[in-house]
């Protein structure tokens, strides 16, 4: 073996000898540039032609960049024109193609083509050459539609081809050059004027087995053109809409094996060029394009693959404007892949802290740090036993005391009283069975008020009194819930409050109408009157079993679930609600958010996705245009005209969203059981369509009704890939079980015939809306159920939940205090809390101990419809207020601040993404504005003040939700990560960066079973520049700065492989990265904890392996989704250039990954690679 290389390696010297020879000979030639020299210069390019053709390696040598084999070829090529067979050769390959370009091949041929034209009659030979070359390299060079115009060669192609329209083997590739011009719309009008499109109608025609070659370029020349709204009128005029058609029923009819599918393609390609202007439309329908395409497409068969009508590219739950990746050609495939938006500038890069405020005016912040000042003398702190206290005590922190009588602050300002610590205490002590006045609830209930609870577990909560004793009576035009205890009533399907009273809720007679309650519950249950049993919505969390006895008043019915929320408190959130505030100034309490959520006790799997259901989807919306007489098309909700009124005998669903966190503006009912939904835009902004949370009542059981939320936005979703929506069913609540269940079948998302609004799609032209469909069959007859993109968490939910731990938690144990930061524009307090535990004693060193523990800063819910981020966050700070011991573990190692809801309007409103300022909070770090961006401003402040007093956080984490990945994983930022995705990769070698920042995600992907590392991205782009994340790296100067994304649909790999997320797994989440900090703090001292030092080693080396990072990590927008099988191809779409071009390469490659029977997931790693 090694003898033949040996030999090989001398053929292979000699012959590139003998080939630099050769180019020597014709260098020489090119210089003497004698008459008689032509057939010699002939005689030498065939020899190095032949050479090549025979050594691969000589090919390479000669079209590589520093060899002068290309530039002796082409300067041979100017002065005398032959023997281009061998030029075209050389040429052909991709890469070769673009060295041509950039040493003005294009030019020269541009030119040799002008000179052969002069000729009569031009030497056939050479054109078919020149034009087979120029088609060849034309793709390459951006500019050669302006070249050819400028030399004035965009007509000799074209008169070749009017002149000789029975020679194919010449038109042939005057089309292919034809169709590159084309792409350039000037060209496209010019060759207009001069008959292209009609010639190009000679070309194309019925079925014909002949010259099928000619017929496909013809049609590929014929679209670009037709992308031209000048020659797109042309020929509706000339009446070519009718022609297309009938050519394309021909050519279906008659290619049953479907040998011809890029042809027909091609046509319909043309027809869709033509239908991008209204003219084409009319035409169209007028010649009855719609039914003719759709009969066709009805009888295909099923074995060819239907692309799909998303956009595959992951944008990273960004705003359109965000760039994307560009696919290189296959060529490139060293260079993984081009990304303007990763910010290659290392000075941008590097870090650099910079307060940006005074340190005279950041000390306004100080007041959110009294644990800094504190000195706890006068509190009790010898003993670290759980003391006995009463579940109701709100100990520590700000006290909201509002005046005597009323029941609610007042609305202009939240009087929130800072009160020491020191104040509160002997407050609570000398009215110790006073319960505090904000929970105050309108009639006293004796009962509770005398009973103390003797409880060690401040996770558990014994329910407070909220028997509901259900009366439904048929003919009652609401449901009524009555609660036992008080003589209150709560109204509609969704609890009406009435602002204004100050007593108790008063009780409307039901004759009277009430415009705000929903119209839901007419006949609730049919038959006589029937008495529900008892409902109580909270109860003792049995996550750890011991017996906390329950001194529970009344009749107390237990939800027999096993791990009740033990924050929930139903009249506790009504009285939150009274001071939370919308912009519509809503009146009605959604049940879900009433009742309370459980998650279910079964688990939810991803959903398979059956075959065909996007062009069922499809077909069906098509059919609205063909059989029109079929469509109801009737407005049963609308939320811009309130004088729409369903009437009550029509079999119509009833449709509500005027709640907290609601959004739906408008419903059409389509066909008996189907119907169109259009939601709100984000408040004063145009876009941002995708968050829903709606009621729906007066459904029949047995029947599937069909819902189309017709206005997303982006251009792909978790709906394609086995996530399905949310319901509440209050019939199930009513029944113990009020639980968030994961409903729907048929579900897909795809892009629909809406078009936007160029305003509304950021100044681009052409963008379609998308379809969320999914199909319900409710369980029960006349339910009220409420349907959510995900898990509902509103602000008055949350502002209860922290009432709750506020009143829980022993405060001898844990220091907890709640602030109200600032106010947002809708006059909504943002809440601060801050969490550590108490110090071990009042002792010098035990104060000094509590007072420099590292911060931990958190945040979350900055975008509105990215709901999980505040179940991560509940889950955390359950986690931190429980008596477990690492928790107090980790409240003795570090003290938390945390903004659980840095977007409170948003979140009030419905929004999906914005504030009312109409803007995206997380793009605004870099320069909030405290009238703007209040909880923005503010955050940054007191992150700004910690860095000026030396008190960089150790972790700063912003909670947010993902709608395009599954799992749970973390952005964060590097330097060098980021360096690894651009040219400048020896800059970056030179750079000493501490890997710490790789620790805790690290952790988590081994402690928490939701969480992967393989997802996680620690690339800064410059897109990101303004979000939290980059904000607190660069200028805070804080490591570990990340962002946590949990995903809205589920897991792929671990312990929740193939589930959908709840709830459940959310809040595990939360807590898990609570146990992650703890580990973070042992890797980093390990000498405070007695742990047996090969444990510590263990765990060391896990983490040390992982951040000796060898190759880079994911980036950020790779998407995580093989195709499907079902596929539409949008690439060659006129509209939509700006989209990337893995669709077109995807195609390619899928051909051969089915032939070759690959599994998805490989065929996505043959996609990625």
């Amino acid at each position: 073996g090694s003898g033949m290389s040996v030999v090989e390696e001398k053929i292979y010297v000699s012959t590139s000898s003998r080939t630099m020879s050769l180019l020597s000979q014709l260098e020489k030639i090119n210089s003497d540039s004698l008459a008689g020299e032509a057939d010699n210069a002939r005689y030498v390019t065939s020899k190095i032609l032949h050479l090549v053709q025979s050594q691969e390696k000589t090919r390479k040598e000669m079209t590589s960049k520093g060899s002068t084999g290309i530039e002796v070829i082409l300067s041979t090529l100017e002065v005398k024109h032959f023997n281009l067979c061998g030029y075209v050769y050389i040429a052909s390959g991709g890469r070769r193609a673009s060295v041509l370009v950039t040493k003005g091949g294009t030019q020269i041929l541009l030119q040799l083509l002008l000179n052969v034209s002069k000729d009569s009659p031009p030497n056939e030979e050479l054109m078919v050459l020149l034009h087979t070359l120029l088609a060849k390299i034309g793709p390459k060079d951006k500019k050669i539609g302006m070249k050819a115009r400028i030399n004035g060669a965009l007509n000799i192609s074209l008169n070749l081809v009017k002149q000789n329209l029975q020679n194919h083997r010449l038109i042939l590739p005057c089309l292919q050059v034809l169709r590159v011009y084309s792409s350039n719309s000037v060209n496209a009008v010019s060759l207009g004027k001069n008959g292209v499109v009609e010639l190009m109608f000679k070309i194309i025609g019925p079925f014909s087995k002949k010259n099928t070659s000619l017929m496909k370029v013809a049609l590929d020349t014929l679209a670009a053109l037709l992308k031209s709204k000048t020659n797109a009128r042309r020929a509706v005029d000339r009446g070519y809409v009718h022609v297309l058609l009938t050519i394309y029923v021909d050519w279906h009819r008659h290619d049953s094996r479907h040998r011809y599918m890029l042809i027909r393609k091609g046509i319909l390609q043309c027809i869709k060029s033509v239908t991008n202007i209204k003219l084409g439309r009319k035409a169209f329908i007028d010649a009855n394009g719609m039914k003719i395409l759709y009969n066709t497409s009805q009888n295909f068969f099923f074995d060819i693959t239907v692309d799909d009508v998303v956009d595959e590219s992951d944008d990273n739950d960004d705003a359109e404007a965000e760039s994307e990746i560009e696919t290189e050609n296959e060529d490139d495939k060293d260079q993984h892949f081009k990304n303007d938006d990763i910010e290659t500038d290392i000075n941008k890069l590097k870090p650099r802290q910079e307060l940006g405020r005074s340190i005279e005016e950041l000390t306004i912040y100080e007041q959110f740090f009294p644990e800094l000042l504190e000195n706890f003398q006068e509190c009790d702190l010898v003993s670290k036993e759980p003391k006995p206290f009463r579940s109701d005590a709100n100990l520590g922190g700000p006290i909201v005391v509002p005046t005597a009588g009323e029941e609610h602050c007042a609305e202009a300002k939240p009087s929130v009283k800072e009160i020491s610590l020191k104040e509160s205490n002997s407050l609570l002590t000398e009215e110790y069975n006073i319960r505090p006045a904000f929970l105050e609830l309108p009639k006293k209930d004796s009962n509770r008020d005398s009973s103390l609870h003797q409880q060690n577990d401040q996770r558990k909560l014994l329910p407070s009194c909220q028997c509901l004793s259900q009366e439904i009576v048929k003919g009652l035009d609401r449901i009524t819930l009555q609660n036992s205890a008080r003589n209150e009533q709560y109204y509609g399907a969704a609890c009406v409050i009435k602002k204004e009273s100050k007593t108790s809720l008063t009780a409307l007679a039901c004759s009277k109408p009430y415009e705000h309650a929903s119209p839901c519950g007419s006949s609730l249950f049919e038959g006589s009157s029937v008495q529900l049993g008892k409902l109580c919505c909270t109860g003792v969390d049995s996550e750890e079993d011991d017996d906390s006895g329950s001194s529970s008043s009344g009749e107390q019915v237990m939800l027999e679930v096993s791990d009740v929320s033990p924050v929930h408190d139903s009249d506790l959130y009504i009285e939150m609600v009274k001071t939370t505030k919308s912009i519509p100034e809503y009146s009605e309490v959604a049940y879900p958010d009433y009742f309370g959520h459980i998650p279910p006790p079964f688990k939810e799997p991803i959903l398979e996705r059956p075959y065909g259901v996007q062009r069922t989807k499809i077909s069906q919306d098509i059919e609205r245009l063909i059989h029109q007489n079929d469509i109801i098309d009737r407005v049963v909700y609308d939320l811009d005209n309130s004088s729409c009124s369903v009437p009550e005998e029509a079999d119509v669903l009833k449709f509500n969203s005027k709640f907290e966190s609601g959004n739906l503006r408008k419903v059409i009912q389509i066909r008996k059981n189907e119907y169109d939904l259009i939601l709100n835009s984000d408040i004063n902004s145009n876009h941002y369509h995708q968050w829903f949370y709606f009621e729906v009542s007066g459904m029949k059981t047995g029947v599937g009704y069909r819902f189309n939320i017709i206005n997303c936005e982006k251009s792909n979703s978790q709906f394609n890939y086995g996530m399905q929506p949310l319901m509440y069913s209050v019939q199930e609540a009513l029944n113990s079980k009020p639980c968030w269940t994961r409903v729907g079948t048929d579900i897909c998302y795809y892009k629909n015939h809406f078009s936007r609004s160029s305003i509304a799609a950021g100044g681009q032209k052409g963008k379609s809306y998308y379809t969320i469909t999914f199909t319900v069959t409710f369980q029960h007859k006349d339910d009220v159920c409420y349907f959510a993109y995900h898990y509902p968490y509103t602000y008055s939910t949350l502002k209860m939940h922290l009432q709750k731990l506020e009143s829980m938690h022993n405060p001898q144990q844990i220091y907890f205090r709640q602030d109200a930061l600032c106010e947002t524009l809708a006059g909504n307090s943002c809440p601060l809390v801050t969490i550590t535990a108490m110090p071990e004693s009042n002792y010098y060193e035990h104060i000094c101990q509590f007072r420099n523990r590292p911060y931990i800063f958190l945040s979350a819910r900055v975008h509105p419809g990215e709901t999980n981020a505040s179940w991560v966050m509940k889950g955390t700070l359950e986690y931190l207020m429980s008596n477990h011991p690492s928790a107090q573990s980790l409240r003795e190692s570090y003290i938390f601040k945390i903004i659980p809801m840095l977007n409170p309007d948003g979140v009030i409103n419905g929004n999906h993404r914005c504030s009312l300022s109409g803007e995206d909070l997380n793009r605004q770090w870099q320069n909030p504005n405290p009238d703007l961006h209040p909880t923005i401003y503010h955050a940054k402040g007191l992150l700004q003040y910690l860095a000026s007093i030396k008190r960089l956080p150790l972790v700063y984490c912003d909670y947010h939700g993902h709608s395009r990945k599954k799992n749970v994983f973390m952005y964060g930022c590097s330097i060098k990560e980021t360096m690894w995705h651009t040219n400048i990769s020896a800059s970056s070698c030179d750079l000493i960066e501490d890997p710490g920042y790789r620790a805790l995600p690290k952790i988590l992907s081994q402690t928490a079973p939701a969480f992967c590392m393989g997802s996680c991205s620690f690339v800064v782009e410059k897109s990101k520049e303004s979000t939290a994340r980059v904000v607190v790296w660069r200028e805070i100067g804080v490591q570990r700065s990340y962002t946590m994304e949990s995903t809205l649909c589920g897991c792929d790999q671990g312990k929740y492989k193939g589930l959908q997320i709840g709830t459940r797994e959310l809040e595990e989440m939360g807590a898990k990265f609570c146990v992650g900090l703890l580990r973070l703090k042992r890797l980093a001292s390990p000498l405070e904890y007695n742990l047996p030092s090969n444990l510590l080693d263990i765990e060391n080396e896990l983490i040390e392996s992982s951040c000796k990072v060898t190759s880079p990590t994911t980036y950020v927008l790779d998407e995580d989704e093989p195709r499907f099988l079902e596929e539409v191809d949008y690439s060659a779409e006129s509209n939509d250039d700006q989209d990337i071009e893995l669709a077109d390469n995807a195609g390619d490659y899928e051909a051969t990954n089915q032939e070759d029977g690959l599994s998805d997931s490989e065929s996505t790693r043959t996609l990625l690679s």
